[in-house]
């Protein structure tokens, strides 16, 4: 009898975590399913390789793509090796005590503050104290702030994961510290390190309120090597913003729908080569 009802009970509960699976999966496929009816028919070579343009009579969003890789590229160089080199500290060389609780503290924090008020501290430090006004460098280093913690503390869930055998074993065998860290700690870690920051770089293509701020909305395309070199301090804008700008002030619902499309094609991308990545730099799972 007892047995029974236990049975009862499991059957009860499998059926509803699969009905809430079926319900996340029913959810994800109904809004990419809407948003490529509506937007598929936008996207073709021109709206890609062209900036729009009254004059010419061109849409496009070209402008906005390489605004938005820029953004990526100035926020990861920057931002991925203060994170990863934080949370290696915090981990392996940090005593355990109040300034480390403090630190992870503050980092948790961060992680959990609006994004539009890292905009708007982005505006009054980044572009008015340090004058670099309305452009792509403002947005960037506005999002380092936001995406550090998200990098450091998916890098100390990494390091984490790492087996205490394989610090004691090197250790054991005459390894140093640091070579340690470099041949041992960091390549076992390294899919979880890769997720993190994968995962901010989503955030990153992602974000819009706090660029609305800081980066403004230039859609400009770049003229020779000058042109891009100067570009980090100009207005930029990314594809969410032009899409913000184009649902709302302009009333370019086909456009708004086209740029939709194609942070969704950039979004499955990045999810795709993050399971790639994590697959070819997974060391244990190789053993």
């Amino acid at each position: 009898m007892v047995l029974s009802k236990r049975r009862i009970k499991d059957g009860i509960v499998r059926g509803l975590i699969y009905l809430c699976a079926a319900f996340s999966v029913t959810l994800l496929v109904g809004i990419i399913v809407y948003v490529l009816a509506k937007g598929i028919s936008s996207v073709n070579w021109e709206f890609l390789t062209t900036v729009s343009s009254a004059i010419k009579g061109t849409v496009g969003i070209a402008g906005n793509i390489v605004n938005t890789l820029m953004i990526v590229l100035i926020t990861m160089l920057i931002a991925t090796p203060i994170g990863v080199g934080s949370a290696i500290y915090l981990n392996e060389y940090a005593k355990p005590g109040k300034i480390v609780t403090l630190i992870e503290y503050a980092t948790e924090t961060l992680s959990g503050i609006p994004s539009i008020i890292f905009g708007l501290f982005g505006m009054m430090f980044f572009g008015e104290k340090l004058g670099f006004g309305y452009s792509i460098m403002t947005g960037s280093l506005t999002l380092i702030v936001m995406v550090l913690p998200l990098i450091t503390r998916n890098t100390q869930e990494a390091l984490k994961t790492v087996p205490d055998s394989y610090r004691n074993g090197a250790i054991g065998l005459g390894s140093g510290k640091w070579y340690m860290i470099r041949k041992i700690i960091i390549p076992s870690a390294m899919p979880g390190i890769i997720t993190g920051a994968i995962l901010a770089i989503g955030r990153i293509v992602g974000e819009s309120a706090a660029l609305l701020f800081t980066a403004g909305s230039g859609k400009l395309l770049p003229r020779g090597l000058m042109g891009l070199m100067d570009k980090p301090f100009q207005s930029g804008g990314t594809l969410t913003i032009q899409m913000y700008l184009s649902a709302t002030s302009e009333g370019e619902f086909d456009t708004a729908f086209g740029i939709a499309v194609v942070l969704l094609v950039i979004v499955l991308a990045i999810n795709l080569g993050t399971k790639a990545l994590t697959k070819h730099f997974d060391v244990r799972g190789k053993e």
